[in-house]
């Protein structure tokens, strides 16, 4: 079992430890190796439920492999992304874990931009219809996902009303 900080619950520990036994599960049904910095890199991501820059990923790392390089967490970041199991959100050029690896597809990625925490939704319908209204601008989407950027609840809560009001009129 791998270390979890003692400040986990119970259920978040099993929680991170079933996200972990379906990404070994979909790796092995693909003929794919889930070393163990891939595992290592996904369970932080997991255990930190934000999205995480590779450089504080690589900070991590090396308390359990004091060796590792940025080339490491790279390339094991690649490997989560190519199988599914983390999203890069470029917004703030971080990565966090895929909640659902094992389901449906997420074409939406709401992302706090202040705390960075990201929720991953599937809807066709939105995503349809912003295509379109992107086509009807002249634009073309360059991916299966897109981003939104807001602000989460907790972060609102702590945001003073108009701090964050970036709302502009147009003629």
């Amino acid at each position: 079992m791998a270390l979890m900080p003692k400040s986990q619950t119970a259920a978040a520990r099993s929680r991170i430890e079933d996200a972990l036994s379906v990404a070994d599960a979909l790796c092995a049904r693909r003929g794919k190796r889930f070393t163990p910095i891939r595992r290592k890199v996904l369970e932080l991501l997991l255990q930190h439920q934000r999205s995480l820059k590779a450089y504080e990923l690589l900070d991590e790392i090396r308390a359990v492999h004091p060796n590792a390089t940025p080339p490491t967490v790279y390339r094991a970041l690649d490997f989560l992304l190519e199988e599914g199991l983390v999203h890069r959100v470029d917004t703030l050029n971080t990565f966090i874990a895929c909640r659902d690896a094992d389901g449906a597809p997420h074409n939406l990625l709401v992302v706090c931009t202040a705390c960075g925490r990201v929720a991953e939704i599937h809807d066709d319908v939105v995503r349809s219809r912003l295509a379109e209204r992107i086509a009807d601008a002249g634009f073309r989407l360059a991916g299966d996902e897109m981003e939104v950027k807001a602000l989460c609840g907790d972060c609102r809560a702590a945001a003073p009303e108009h701090s964050h009001d970036h709302s502009h009129a147009h003629d």
